[in-house]
């Protein structure tokens, strides 16, 4: 992280790379540790602020709560000048508000623990009436319904839970009393939110702040003054960061008017690809696209005089009025395996929490451990699902590292960090790479734990599954997508159920927990179809090839094939004004018979049952609505896909 690799291209300038809030709270999100790296090796003086833990730590304190409780019982700067959501019959609001004392008490104890600062509290949270249960704390007895006590087999597990379960339920004060925006992560079942109106946003802007909103003015001026930037460049990674990104762009252009300021991020990537609305430069100078190395490197070159205006890569700027594109046509190669390791100087990994809001083991690592992110290849080497984003680069140009650049890597972030827990990002990791990097963990004796997201490719024999699992692969994540035979083909998954059916079994036969992304309303999807998947579902959960799994509902995307050739599909895209500002999902119209919604539903509440083994045995028509289709699949077709015989 300190040595520059090759002679200094950035000069002096001082960068700061923002994460904005709210990301997650266990462990730092990959963009900042992956640039940090990069512009350090190229001689720029890169540091890295993370403001989805300094604003969850600030407010999430004392301090912070004393200023919840002023607010919600209208003592608070912000009584009667902005609009929200009023606490009156809010049951989390009301049980806060009537023991505030408690949590006032509680806070900074519980936040030490899940820190992993306070092991010595776990007695205190177990066996006494220390932290406050509030409606969060129902989870308990739901379980405790399906026959799961999780007080009983996993000591570590049950003070985890009910601190995590106290945290919900503040957040749920904070999101329900005092600024509906807030949430302690973003992700939602529909993956994409696409703004064509940037106009809605410009207003929460300039309306007076929330409390939340002036605690994070703190946290980003804290981060300036440690920093002292001349570009700080902002990840807008998904739609629910994208206020708390502006947010924070606004605060510096406040504080520090000369400090140029860059936003790019997956947001971008995807959302933000034709924005032509000049309204959104007032808040950021830069949009850069794509991958950022290269963009950001040639964007400093600029700033310090090095490189003239027309040599940006992949930008977007504001002029005379209009949003101008430029991209110098000059796309230097950056080859994944000649990236650095990813720089987590300057990363306060002892302050992120450890979070756990259900005794499931699969569910419990994307929250429960500070995960070092790592990406083994650029891109899918698959890339033909019709409804993913094989337009853009992040996906269409698969760039593998090789195995001893990937185990050099993680042999440097154990030295530089003293944590064996990764995490491989990839949008699916190549089978032959993970091969290769399994024999090189164990030849060269490094004891890490891992997991990554793979397709149910058939290369994933047992015994590939049994060498990964020697080499630390505790999970695995995999779109199964429809879960429907004729689906599958259609989409262009290139993955059959019979053969899924015995890759999840031999991973899940190795020790290695599995985990499903699923999708229902594709287009043309039957009721009949939906059934069949979710028995397929049921069936992969009672063989044991499944220990977690979560429905998506099918978006389209401007990026996909389905997009592309949408008659292909039976989709009619109705016609729309072109947006000046975001567009990624549009709406489709594709005659399917599904009551989309009624099934969404139905299909959530079997999945939750079956991570706990509960319904297993029912006839899945038991989660639908009456009138229903009978399954078509065999009762026994996962069991005879895998070889077993009851």
């Amino acid at each position: 992280c300190r040595r520059p690799a090759v002679p200094a291209a950035g000069g002096h300038m001082r960068v700061l790379l923002i994460t904005p809030p709210m990301v997650q709270f266990n462990t730092a999100y990959a963009a900042t540790p992956a640039l940090t790296g990069f512009l350090r090796g190229r001689g720029v003086d890169a540091s890295q602020a993370d403001l989805s833990l300094d604003l969850a730590l600030r407010l999430f304190s004392r301090r912070g709560l004393e200023e919840v409780v002023a607010d919600l019982r209208g003592r608070g700067a912000n009584r009667g000048k902005r609009p929200r959501r009023a606490p009156d019959g809010s049951p989390c609001v009301a049980f806060f508000l009537a023991n505030q004392e408690r949590y006032l008490d509680s806070v900074d104890g519980a936040i030490a623990f899940l820190q992993g600062r306070a092991p010595e509290l776990a007695p205190r949270i177990v066996e006494g009436p220390w932290l406050p249960h509030g409606p969060r704390f129902r989870l308990l007895q739901d379980l405790r319904a399906f026959g799961i006590d999780p007080g009983q087999g996993d000591p570590e597990l049950y003070p985890l839970l009910l601190a995590s379960l106290y945290l919900d339920d503040l957040a749920d004060v904070v999101r329900e009393g005092v600024d509906t925006r807030f949430g302690l992560s973003r992700y939602a079942e529909r993956l994409t939110a696409a703004a064509p109106s940037f106009a809605p946003l410009a207003r929460a802007l300039r309306a007076p702040p929330t409390l939340i909103d002036r605690m994070l003015d703190e946290v980003v001026g804290a981060a300036l003054d440690r920093a002292q930037p001349e570009l700080v460049g902002i990840t807008i990674p998904f739609p629910g960061n994208l206020y708390g990104a502006l947010r924070t762009a606004r605060c510096i252009r406040r504080r520090a008017p000369g400090v140029r300021i860059a936003a790019g991020g997956g947001f971008i990537n995807t959302e933000l690809r034709g924005l032509s609305e000049p309204a959104f430069f007032d808040d950021v100078d830069y949009v850069l696209y794509d991958d950022g190395e290269q963009p950001l490197l040639r964007l400093i070159e600029h700033l310090d005089g090095r490189a003239p205006r027309s040599a940006l890569l992949r930008a977007r700027l504001r002029d005379g009025g209009r949003v101008l594109a430029i991209d110098a046509g000059e796309r230097p190669l950056l080859r994944h395996r000649d990236r650095p390791a990813p720089c987590y100087e300057g990363v306060p990994l002892d302050r992120y929490c450890r979070v756990v809001e259900t005794p499931n083991p699969m569910n419990r690592l994307w929250t429960e451990e500070k995960w070092l992110k790592l990406q083994l290849a650029h891109g899918c080497y698959w890339h033909r699902c019709a409804f993913c984003d094989t337009k853009l680069d992040y996906i269409a140009r698969y760039d593998p590292a090789d195995a001893d650049t990937v185990v050099r890597w993680i042999r440097e972030l154990v030295a530089a960090t003293g944590l064996r827990g990764f995490h491989f990002v990839d949008e699916a990791a190549p089978p032959a790479l993970l091969r290769g990097v399994a024999e090189r963990l164990i030849a060269t004796r490094t004891r890490i734990h891992w997991w990554t997201n793979i397709r149910f490719d058939r290369a994933f024999t047992p015994a590939l599954a049994r060498l990964l699992a020697r080499s630390g692969c505790i999970a695995v994540t995999g779109g199964l997508e429809c879960a429907e035979g004729d689906l599958l083909v259609k989409m262009g998954k290139g993955v059959t159920l019979p053969h899924a059916a015995r890759v999840t079994r031999g991973l899940a036969s190795a020790g290695i927990l599995v985990h499903a992304y699923l999708m229902y309303g594709f287009p043309g999807q039957t009721a009949e179809q939906t059934v069949d998947a979710l028995e397929a579902v049921r069936q992969l959960f009672a063989a044991g090839c499944l220990q977690s799994a979560y429905w998506h509902r099918f978006a389209l995307t401007i990026h996909s094939a389905v997009y592309r050739d949408p008659a292909a599909f039976g989709v009619r895209i109705p016609r729309r004004r072109p947006p000046r500002f975001g567009e990624n999902e549009v709406p489709f119209d594709d005659g399917a018979d599904a009551d989309v919604e009624a099934f969404g539903e139905a299909l959530h509440k079997a999945v939750y049952n079956f991570m706990y083994g509960v319904g297993l045995d029912e006839d899945v028509r038991f989660w639908f609505p009456p009138g229903a289709p009978a399954p078509r699949l065999p009762r026994s077709a996962v069991r005879r896909w895998i070889g077993e015989r009851r």
